[in-house]
């Protein structure tokens, strides 16, 4: 007797079908082989199916059972087809036809007692059973909140192996979870943070919201003290809300990764992630004998915030400049290549010098030339390039922190953010996968970010003082387009240049 069944593997963020087939031949004695290329985990699911088939009351065949995962050129990673595998060999042991077997896609881990649990990338399978046709998806009942954001796929959570079995047996048949998504975003959505609640650092605030609207890589240089990390931790509070299809994509790659639980089921919120500064190359890209995403992906359409910046190793920080330019992260194996998505925002925040007061009126330096210099070399030219703006956050007064006004809440900066946000995304609608002024590649520069006579001469004579490269004369202007669409302008003027060179003069300051 032959029994086929539908799941789905992992690859990235990503799912590949898997057809789960058991074939059985009675014989006396019972024995069961796995085979398809199965991880540990998978080859040790074996004594897990056989304990919950037993304690969920039902019946295995005797004879030679074989279990066979297919494609068996793809490795296939977890506890995720204990189910199937158990609802398999539960039909070849109660001799019972599935009907419409081709309906559904099945994952989960079994406990022995015959329980569900919860299983990684329920999301990233979902949308995998969709696209090839299945209707109907039984995931464990924790994840079935994440898998039903996906619409057009009908989503019933289990607790159990007996249920999943009177499930597909039709001996039950209860509602599909539906949930609307539109309320659930909106319910989960949450705002602890507000720009105001920062006292002066106006000029500061103002950076920020030019990087927000045009969604481009800001750094802050400041004494230890001064609010960067407050800052920073604000910036969420000013960007646009998610659309749905960027929660479902922010949602597969924190699904993968094991981060989703409880009331977390499904990201609604812009993610924000602060790796300390002793991560890993591969902690902060990705990595790993079965790649996982690493922070610049967990950071994805969000915020990825390098506090202490020329602390972290300068190896770790070289590795970011081609993320940062393609906006993804290709990391290859032996076994094949894996490519995770990396569209986030990057702020970072550093001191002066080791001590934090070089330059500071109020106290004094203790850090020596040399001191100093080698403490900025950790940073490379190359990657400052890539930072689109660069402010510098000086100390505040003591009446200005206890009396000073916070400046405007964030839901007002937010509204002239997502106008500004809406124009571009307006502009570049011919263009698939350009959504900000960041994303605009030089080949459309010309188009999107001419100037006159007047900016362009005084943009030439800005370069060849300052010394800019190539790739920073692109940035000043893509920052000066960003200016104009606050202003709700269509031509950039020469204001707008000089502001955005304002915000790159920084990058010469730490070099010198």
């Amino acid at each position: 007797m032959l029994v086929r069944v539908f799941s789905a593997a992992l690859s990235g963020v990503d799912a590949i079908e898997v057809d789960v087939e058991v074939n059985h031949i009675k014989r006396d004695k019972f024995t069961m082989s796995l085979v398809g290329l199965p991880d540990a985990a998978v080859r040790e699911s074996t004594q897990r199916v056989m304990s919950a088939i037993g304690n969920s009351g039902l019946l295995f065949g005797k004879g030679i059972n074989t279990v066979n995962l297919a494609p068996a050129d793809i490795k296939k990673e977890g506890p995720s087809f204990d189910l199937p595998i158990a609802l398999a060999m539960a039909a070849v042991g109660m001799e019972k036809e599935i009907p419409f077997f081709d309906r559904y896609c099945i994952v989960g881990e079994l406990a022995l007692d015959g329980a569900v649990r919860s299983v990684k990338g329920v999301i990233s399978v979902a949308l995998e059973a969709k696209s090839r046709g299945r209707t109907r998806l039984i995931v464990p009942a924790m994840n079935a909140e994440e898998a039903a954001v996906v619409d057009g796929i009908e989503v019933y959570g289990v607790d159990s192996l007996y249920q999943a079995w009177l499930l597909i047996t039709g001996d039950l048949t209860p509602a599909p979870l539906s949930i609307d998504r539109d309320a659930y975003m909106q319910s989960h959505l949450r705002m602890l943070d507000d720009l105001s609640d920062v006292k002066g650092q106006h000029q500061v605030k103002r950076a920020l919201e030019v990087a927000a609207a045009g969604g481009h890589n800001i750094l802050m240089v400041g004494p230890p003290g001064t609010g960067k990390s407050m800052i920073a931790k604000r910036i969420a509070t000013i960007l646009p809300d998610m659309k749905i299809d960027e929660a479902i994509e922010t949602t597969k790659i924190h699904s993968v990764s094991g981060k989703l639980h409880g009331s977390a089921s499904f990201i609604v919120s812009r993610p924000y992630r602060s790796p300390h500064h002793t991560i890993s190359d591969a902690g902060l890209l990705g990595g790993g004998t079965n790649p996982r995403p690493g922070e610049v992906s967990l950071a994805h359409n969000g915020v990825l915030f390098l506090d202490e910046l020329p602390e972290f190793r300068r190896q770790t920080l070289e590795v970011l400049r081609q993320p940062l330019e393609d906006r993804e992260v290709c990391i290859s194996r032996a076994a094949g290549a894996v490519t995770f998505p990396c569209n986030c925002m990057l702020v970072a925040a550093l001191n002066p010098c080791p001590c934090g007061y070089y330059g500071d009126l109020k106290r004094e330096c203790r850090c020596s030339p040399t001191q100093i210099e080698k403490y900025r070399q950790r940073i490379s030219g190359p990657l400052l390039d890539r930072i689109d703006l660069h402010v510098e956050v000086p100390m505040i007064e003591y009446k200005q922190l206890r009396n000073g006004d916070g400046g405007e809440k964030s839901e007002v900066v937010k509204k002239r953010v997502v106008e500004a946000r809406q124009r571009q995304q307006s502009r570049y609608s011919e263009h698939e996968g350009i959504h900000s002024n960041s994303m605009l590649p030089s080949r459309l520069m010309a188009t999107y970010c001419d100037i006159d006579s007047e900016t362009s001469v005084y943009l030439e004579q800005t370069m060849n003082e300052l010394n800019f490269s190539a790739r920073a004369h692109d940035r000043i202007l893509k920052v000066a387009r960003t200016l104009a669409d606050l202003e709700c302008l269509e031509n950039i003027a020469v204001h707008h240049v000089m502001e955005a060179v304002q915000y790159r003069a920084l990058d010469r300051k730490l070099m010198m």
